[in-house]
């Protein structure tokens, strides 16, 4: 075969394979450009109080209140950050699928047992939309967020994504979270103080399930994070008791939505595959 024709074959082949890896969510994460400074985290009285009222005239009853749900928030004050960048929204099930097709890494999963012992809501039967079969992501959903994954999960993509581009990546701490989904002037959601149920995938006005990411983009935050208010939970990196860690976020199973404010806050063990909880990570600048 002549050379040209072998540097042809050669350049085609590496053509096919860049598409594939592109179709299976091999690109680097879009990521979004968060500033130094000081930040307005935490809530007060008032916004408290605006969170359990949505959530009162959104189910009929008080048990938010009842349960204290907000009252872990910090107090309304300023922390100040580093320079950083985020992930414009969650990692989705395409980006997830490059990390176990190199890794062999345990595909996103849980068996009926497992599930039954978390002691949540939801039917075991509710998560077989989300659970991947033959080590692939379920059909139509390669742009939603990957869920049922672990904070160790999180943090083995996060490890081989760093491998993988010589940068530094990792789950945010709970302040990065915050700052990112907020921005700088403490609003009580990513688009201001007004809830707006157009502008988040929740219960209010959304399909009860997972969306694909950047579905929502009126709700996006200032600094062009996407999703930041319900969609899914996300895991951070601050700790909060014994094997458990901070998720903020919402999800699309809640209605209110109080806890869709990047002022809430809660944990969960680190090692439930919730279908409730996804991530996204953060990027040294």
């Amino acid at each position: 075969m002549r050379r040209g024709a072998t540097l042809l074959l050669f350049l085609l082949a590496s053509a096919v394979a860049i598409n594939a890896a592109d179709a299976g969510g091999g690109a680097v994460p879009e990521t979004v450009a968060i500033p130094s400074g000081t930040f307005i985290a935490g809530s007060d009285r008032a916004e408290r109080e605006a969170a359990y009222r949505l959530d009162e005239r959104a189910y009929g009853h008080s048990r938010t209140r009842e349960w204290k749900w907000y009252e872990d928030e910090g107090d309304r004050r300023e922390v100040e950050t580093g320079a950083y960048r985020m992930t414009r929204t969650p990692i989705t099930n395409d980006q997830y699928l490059a990390f176990v097709r190199e890794t062999g890494h345990r595909a996103p999963d849980v068996d009926r047992a497992t599930w039954k012992g978390y002691g949540l809501i939801h039917p075991f039967e509710r998560t077989r939309r989300h659970a991947w079969e033959n080590r692939k992501p379920p059909a139509g959903r390669g742009g939603h967020p990957v869920v049922m994954v672990s904070h160790a999960d999180a943090r083995a993509y996060a490890a081989w994504l760093s491998a993988k581009t010589g940068r530094m990546w990792r789950l945010p701490s709970e302040s990065e979270w915050e700052k990112a989904a907020r921005g700088a002037d403490g609003r009580y959601f990513p688009w201001g103080n007004e809830y707006d149920a157009s502008r988040l995938n929740s219960h209010d006005k959304g399909s009860f399930d997972t969306v694909n990411v950047g579905t929502n983009p009126a709700g996006t935050s200032p600094y062009g994070l996407a999703d930041a208010a319900g969609q899914v939970f996300e895991w951070t990196a601050t700790a909060k008791g014994a094997g458990r860690y901070i998720v903020k976020g919402g999800s699309w199973d809640d209605k209110g939505c109080g806890v869709c404010r990047p002022a809430a806050r809660h944990s969960r063990p680190q090692g439930i595959k919730h279908i409730l909880i996804g991530f996204r990570l953060v990027a040294e600048p």
